[in-house]
């Protein structure tokens, strides 16, 4: 897979035809996970996610792409954005309507916790870039991507140990946020 990013990045149209199979699958669980706590009648499904995604990454031609990590750390976010533009254009059509609703279960580890509003979720994030950006990449690494620590690490550049350190201190400082 890694071959085949790093002839992406230098332009060879014939290395994405032949990565699109080898992280489709991968990219639905990512999908599925990050719709899990969608209300029920949500229009994406984790295959039109995917699709979407699709659409983002074609013309991706300045990302240098290093690794599988990488690429879905990347393609989280991407899909993260795309429900939150989601969320949003839904909320101006129906100036203020129901919400649209992500499950913060895994990522605050708390099973009894309620399920937080996609654009709230946007919203801490946001805050959290501007306080600490590594901590917000750890967030999308970890939670939108699925990444092991081991992983998020590599990706980054970092210890297994501080990646675990600022994983904890961005899940408190998110739950405290989306409390509020």
């Amino acid at each position: 897979m890694t071959g085949l990013l790093l002839r992406w990045s230098q332009g060879d149209p014939d290395a994405l035809n032949s990565l699109l199979p080898v992280v489709y699958e991968e990219c639905r669980r990512i999908a599925a996970r990050q719709l899990r706590g969608e209300r029920a009648e949500h229009t994406l499904t984790p295959t039109a996610l995917v699709h979407e995604l699709y659409l983002r990454l074609i013309d991706q031609t300045r990302t240098t792409w290093q690794n599988r990590a990488q690429f879905f750390g990347v393609a989280a976010q991407a899909m993260r954005r795309i429900l939150v533009d989601f969320a949003r254009a839904r909320q101006a059509e129906k100036r203020g309507g129901s919400a649209v609703f992500v499950s913060l279960g895994s990522a605050m580890e708390q099973t009894d916790q309620p399920s937080a509003d996609v654009l709230a979720i946007d919203d801490a994030l946001v805050r959290l870039a501007a306080q600490d950006a590594d901590q917000l990449r750890i967030v999308e690494l970890r939670f939108f991507a699925g990444l092991t620590v081991e992983e998020t690490a590599h990706v980054l550049g970092r210890s297994p140990r501080t990646v675990k350190r600022e994983w904890r201190l961005a899940k408190a400082w998110l739950y405290r946020e989306l409390r509020s």
